[in-house]
């Protein structure tokens, strides 16, 4: 009988999780999972987590979705690879061999050396930090008097995302505890001259106009210097707030240039045309210097690809080139309007959140049975009061 390849994949995030599914079925492999937490982060709905929405739906315990099949679960940070001994040790000292090795990391925030921002400003990337932000926004609203200024800093997706969602969550906190109007302002700052700068100009407008609507400032064009507990401090002049969310950075994770990777002009890992950075290292997702990188359903895409050219190479069989996929991008921004973008199609509207949370179910599925998906979408839903079966 032939002895099992190794496959030792590292992170537990949308590309890690789905190159272990892919392989635990095979026989032929045996398939390792290190992951610095014991769940999955959903990232795409953080943002409503952080607004009303389920905390549950955005962490999915990885014991839930390894059930019953055969890899096995490794918790640690990644710290040294071993090229050697092929073999990857965390910080605690676990040592997990391979003969196959896949990285998806993930990225880690960056905050570029502005002052005051690390010890002062929110985050929404992951549960803890969705849900502290969550209890400050109910606090700062339920307590203290005056006008309230809530300063969001990045006009990508996640920014205009939570920018959408906080006006009409701020409301509705009020109307929950009775209390009387209050003034209260919605800023989103971007260094970029428009929001969304990757997407073509009309999303863009559509987005910033959409966000207007809804009584989000914009401050485009304009990049932050420093924050106080106070104030921030943005071109030159300062806005009052208590509340700065940072959602502009994130760098590549630090293991691979402390384990001398070769990394491109954009930070991220040289991979060839089958995803490999050297000789049986697959580098995927967020990490790898690929056309769509940074994008979940790249990292889904890319995990489908190295599994798939795996399987082919236990077969004796010749693997696969990479040809990227373009994503589709949906980005919701208040309740009931998303705009999106699937190929040369777009629209923008309640169908734009409609295909949303099409998409959730589709995300959640890739990870749990089709009940458990549904399950999961109903009930962050349902917390956010955004369905009509939930809460007739």
């Amino acid at each position: 009988m032939n002895q099992k390849r190794k496959v030792l994949v590292v992170g537990g995030g949308f590309g890690g999780i789905k190159t272990a599914l892919e392989l635990s079925g095979d026989t032929r492999f045996e398939v390792t999972l290190m992951s610095e937490h014991n769940h999955f982060r959903y990232y795409p709905t953080l943002y409503r987590a952080a607004t009303g929405g389920s905390l549950g739906a955005s962490k999915i315990m990885l014991s839930s979705i390894f059930e019953n099949r055969p890899v096995k679960l490794v918790g640690g940070t990644a710290a040294k690879l071993d090229r050697t001994k092929k073999q990857v040790l965390s910080k605690d000292g676990k040592k997990c061999a391979y003969d196959d090795l896949v990285l998806a990391l993930g990225v880690v925030t960056n905050y570029f050396g502005i002052k005051g921002l690390e010890q002062y400003a929110y985050g929404i990337k992951s549960v803890e930090e969705a849900r502290r932000l969550r209890e400050h926004l109910h606090t700062s609203l339920t307590t203290g008097e005056g006008e309230l200024n809530y300063v969001i800093i990045g006009g990508g997706p996640t920014g205009v995302e939570l920018a959408g969602a906080l006006p009409g969550y701020l409301d509705r906190v009020r109307q929950a505890h009775k209390l009387p109007p209050r003034k209260f302002h919605v800023d989103l700052v971007e260094a970029e001259p428009r929001l969304m700068p990757r997407m073509p100009g009309a999303y863009s407008k559509a987005v910033a106009k959409r966000l207007r609507k809804l009584g989000v400032k914009l401050y485009l064009g304009q990049s932050v210097q420093a924050e106080t507990a106070d104030e921030l401090k943005v071109s030159g002049h300062s806005i009052a707030s208590h509340t700065v969310i940072w959602t502009a950075g994130v760098a590549n994770h630090p293991f691979y240039s402390t384990n001398g990777f070769a990394l491109s002009e954009h930070g991220k890992v040289a991979v060839d045309e089958k995803l490999a950075a050297e000789d049986n290292i697959y580098v995927i997702g967020d990490n790898s210097d690929t056309p769509y990188s940074g994008m979940a359903q790249t990292a889904l895409f890319d995990a489908k690809f190295v599994a798939g050219n795996l399987k082919r190479l236990a077969a004796g069989a010749p693997p696969k080139a990479y040809t990227p996929k373009k994503p589709v991008y949906i980005t919701p921004c208040g309740h009931g309007w998303a705009a999106v973008l699937w190929g040369h199609f777009g629209t923008f509207g309640r169908l734009g959140w409609w295909l949303r949370d099409a998409a959730d179910f589709v995300g959640f599925r890739d990870f749990e049975p089709w009940w458990k998906a549904g399950q999961l979408l109903m009930e962050e839903a349902r917390e956010a009061g955004d369905c009509k079966i939930c809460n007739p």
